[in-house]
């Protein structure tokens, strides 16, 4: 009896389709096993007809019926481009996702660029995703990143070693401990209600980045209640937050008495991010 023959790429995609993945995710972890950049998907159109090794068939079965399991796609591959920085994370981080970066383009906005070396502090830094994007457009700023997990610094520190990104890292819990004040407060906190039903897809991500009390706000009440004293007048706080909390966000911001309370959307239009100043007098 003769053996059947080898897989193609075509007829591997094919099976990652049959186990519900997304195209794009196939793709990646397709060209990952291959041991390919993840984004040459035109490498892939070129090549599909080339005949699998067994081997590399099975590891990349494998990887889709995790990936089929709910695993991040960052998490099987290892790595994850925010703001055009390739950052190595794994389960001890979560997975940086494209909308925050919207909250670096606004740090970015309100950073003075008059100011030498103005001070940056990224509280729950995770990977280091905001921390390092910042510093990567600003050179000239003195970053400082917080976390409360020291497998989180860890992860954040070898990316910015692996990069050459010259933050600054501490363990910490919000702004306790922090000394000195800052031209932006950046967050992206835990800010799901604790009950929240999403929470189930989410298994595989660290449960403390995730979660923040019954409605989801204790941490960011946290953050805005320590940070104005913090702030050099003009400074920014500025927080990611979930699709529905933005009203919620403000208020709390206006309670301490910043002042400019705004919100931006995401890429899908939805309330993101809000903001507010200290005022300058």
């Amino acid at each position: 009896m003769s053996a059947l023959p080898l897989p193609t790429l075509v007829d591997a995609l094919n099976y990652a389709r049959t186990q519900g993945l997304a195209r794009i995710d196939a793709q990646m972890l397709l060209l990952h096993t291959l041991g390919r950049p993840v984004h040459d998907r035109a490498w892939l159109l070129a090549h599909d007809t080339d005949v699998l090794p067994a081997a590399v068939s099975a590891a990349f079965q494998a990887l889709c019926q995790r990936r089929a399991a709910g695993e991040p796609v960052a998490y099987l591959t290892g790595i994850k481009e925010f703001y055009g920085l390739p950052l190595q994370v794994d389960a001890r981080v979560l997975d940086p996702r494209p909308d925050t970066e919207i909250l670096v383009d606004w740090a970015l906005e309100v950073l003075p660029t008059s100011t030498v070396a103005p001070q940056v502090l990224d509280l729950g830094t995770g990977s280091g995703a905001i921390a390092l994007a910042l510093q990567h457009q600003r050179p000239d700023a003195q970053v400082l990143a917080l976390d409360a997990s020291q497998d989180a610094l860890t992860v954040a520190q070898a990316n910015a070693q692996r990069l050459g990104l010259a933050v600054q890292f501490q363990q910490g819990h919000w702004l306790q401990g922090v000394s000195g004040l800052f031209d932006a407060i950046v967050s992206n906190p835990p800010y799901i209600a604790s009950a929240d039903p999403h929470l189930a897809a989410l298994q595989h991500e660290p449960l403390q980045a995730l979660a923040s009390g019954p409605d989801g706000l204790d941490d960011i009440r946290q953050i805005v209640a320590q940070a104005p004293v913090h702030l050099l007048p003009g400074g920014w706080l500025l927080l990611e937050h979930g699709w529905d909390q933005a009203a919620s966000v403000r208020a709390l911001l206006a309670a301490v008495g910043l002042c400019e309370v705004q919100t931006r959307c995401d890429l899908a239009g939805t309330e993101r991010c809000t903001g507010a100043r200290r005022a300058l007098a």
